[in-house]
């Protein structure tokens, strides 16, 4: 008696049935939330990093188009290279202070 799996496999890599993801809900598009509502924190951050430092901004509200264009803002400021996904801007290199002080120039005001 074998038992049939009712769950969806979180690891999936390939079905070749075409309407297995039809049941999947889509995600709606989030709002972004206007500057001076945003509660953006900037954190350094070696970790699984080889030992670099990276300058994390976390905390971002919104679709993924506006965190991408906060993301390149930040990395044409910085002059460095970075990626912006998941919630969060990477930006490589020790920038915390001067994100912090651009940020609150934009209008996040509640930048820490």
């Amino acid at each position: 008696m074998s038992k049939k799996n009712t769950t969806r496999p979180d690891g999936l890599a390939y079905s070749t049935n075409k309407d297995f993801f039809n049941d999947f809900p889509e995600e709606e598009a989030t709002e972004t939330l206007p500057k001076d509502k945003q509660k953006l924190r900037v954190k350094l951050d070696t970790k699984q990093r080889a030992g670099k430092i990276v300058t994390l901004v976390d905390g971002f509200s919104g679709t993924n188009d506006d965190l991408e264009a906060l993301g390149k803002q930040l990395k044409t400021k910085c002059g460095a290279g970075g990626s912006a996904k998941d919630g969060f801007i990477i930006i490589q290199g020790d920038y915390k202070e001067k994100i912090i002080a651009w940020l609150k120039d934009w209008g996040y005001v509640l930048t820490k």
